[in-house]
């Protein structure tokens, strides 16, 4: 009789080993963006997520070290602390970064965007601001009235995203390229670059995705 409930209990826990390995999920391997705060601390650059008390050592994995090649545009290598948002894993312990999509000096942690924001580009000299998504396209340029049209997702085409509408009194064309653009200003560095022509006026400056 004991044997019989040995057996049965051997059976049930090798069934129950069986099923959990059916139903276990394989590891995610997709970059997902990470935002925080960023400090090389002698060999090591170590990574604090936003609202987060952990941290993690980042190993650059990008293309040609394109990556660590833009934090040090806004003083990485200098020992400056930042705020950056790249795209790469989080596994044991270690951020492997793939791309980055914005960096600034000093900077403080800022929420990511949602659905309701897709894009952002700014510039200098005026200082104009765009920012598309959800429902609008909303432009706006000092001593200027503010533009707002309706949204659509902005055209792929290789290298650039594409966004064409005509306002009440002309056009508004904006033409991001996947390219890294630097805001000396802002000691900022993006992964976009902008250009905005509206009603014959075209301003330039940086974009990055929301």
């Amino acid at each position: 009789m004991k044997i019989r409930h040995s057996t049965f209990a051997l059976a049930a826990t090798l069934l129950a080993c069986s099923l959990h390995a059916e139903v276990a999920k394989p590891v995610d391997t997709t970059p997902k963006l990470a935002y925080g705060l960023m400090l090389k601390q002698g060999e090591k650059i170590v990574f604090a997520p936003c609202r987060d008390s952990s941290y993690a050592i980042m190993e650059d994995v990008s293309q040609d070290q394109s990556v660590t090649t833009a934090l040090n545009l806004v003083g990485l290598a200098a020992g400056k602390k930042l705020y950056v948002e790249l795209l790469g894993i989080v596994e044991n312990g270690q951020l492997k970064a793939s791309n980055f999509n914005m960096a600034q000096t000093e900077g403080r942690c800022q929420l990511p965007g949602t659905k309701e924001e897709a894009w952002r580009a700014s510039g200098n000299e005026p200082g104009w601001l765009l920012a598309a998504g959800g429902d609008l396209v909303t432009l706006k340029v000092p001593g200027q009235a503010t533009i707002n049209l309706p949204y659509t997702p902005f055209k792929r085409d290789g290298k650039l995203a594409l966004f064409n509408a005509l306002t009440e009194s002309g056009q508004l064309a904006v033409r991001l390229e996947h390219t890294l653009c630097r805001d000396s200003m802002a000691n900022a560095v993006f992964n976009w670059t902008a250009r905005v022509t509206v009603n014959g006026q075209t301003y330039q400056g940086c974009a990055w995705e929301r």
